[in-house]
């Protein structure tokens, strides 16, 4: 393939670096001219990313036109000009947008003020540069077990189990199939006392993502006496008696 070249002394590299040109004479890319670079010691650069590797940091790759081997002034100035923005931002020239209320626009001539919440605290980090992140609690994540229930070896539904009457399910359409299942993780997933819910039951209702404690079962508040524990214990003593007297029956 016939082809054309020359090359020059490139001014925007270091002294020594030369630019090419070869024209190609013929075939489907006739006319198309190539680009390369020669080092002062003889090697030859083929693209800007090589051309990084051998000269380093000596000059500003983002401003520096392979193509034509000059500084692109149009870059150049972008450049400077974000950077001066960004000077300007760590100076505290902008208004802080936190500092803000909220608004919730629905027309550009209807505006109303959010109401904020702030009564929960949320565990949430918000550091996202160091190690992982907890993940937040979904509230009502136990309503995605409602309609299971257990079966036997046969397929056969066992019985619910019946709550206590002083169990008592808070929140928007929680009955008790959901609440035992709430009670039951919060035993087997939560670290802390198990206390039910503390707010009232009218707020609970009306509002249950803000003072819902999504940290406790779905359960109303409701304190444990000594004769709750000594009833409880007769239940478990007779419970255990009868489990005696079915194996005895099926030993003999």
């Amino acid at each position: 393939m016939s082809v054309e070249r020359k090359r020059f002394d490139c001014s925007a590299l270091p002294k020594g670096w030369q630019r090419e040109e070869v024209m190609r004479k013929n075939g489907l890319s006739a006319g198309k001219v190539d680009v390369y670079y020669y080092s002062p010691d003889g090697r030859k650069v083929r693209s800007k990313p090589q051309l990084a590797r051998c000269l380093g940091d000596v000059i500003d790759y983002g401003s520096f036109d392979f193509r034509s081997g000059k500084v692109n002034n149009l870059l150049l100035r972008k450049q400077r000009k974000q950077r001066s923005s960004q000077v300007e931002y760590s100076r505290g020239v902008r208004t802080d947008a936190s500092l803000v209320p909220p608004i919730r626009q629905t027309a550009s001539i209807f505006k109303q003020p959010v109401t904020v919440y702030k009564t929960q605290e949320g565990k949430v980090k918000t550091d996202f540069k160091h190690g992982p992140q907890e993940k937040p609690k979904q509230l009502f994540w136990e309503k995605r077990l409602e309609g299971l229930r257990a079966c036997d070896t046969d397929g056969h539904e066992l019985r619910a189990m019946e709550l206590p009457r002083g169990l008592k399910a808070v929140g928007p359409h929680v009955n008790e199939e959901t609440l035992l299942q709430s009670v039951a993780t919060a035993l087997h997933v939560s670290s802390q006392p198990i206390t039910g819910q503390t707010g009232s039951r009218t707020s609970l209702d009306k509002n249950p993502g803000v003072y819902i404690n999504p940290d406790q079962p779905l359960v109303q508040a409701l304190s444990v006496g000594d004769e709750d524990i000594k009833r409880q214990e007769d239940r478990v003593h007779s419970a255990r008696l009868k489990l005696q007297e079915a194996i005895k029956g099926m030993l003999a």
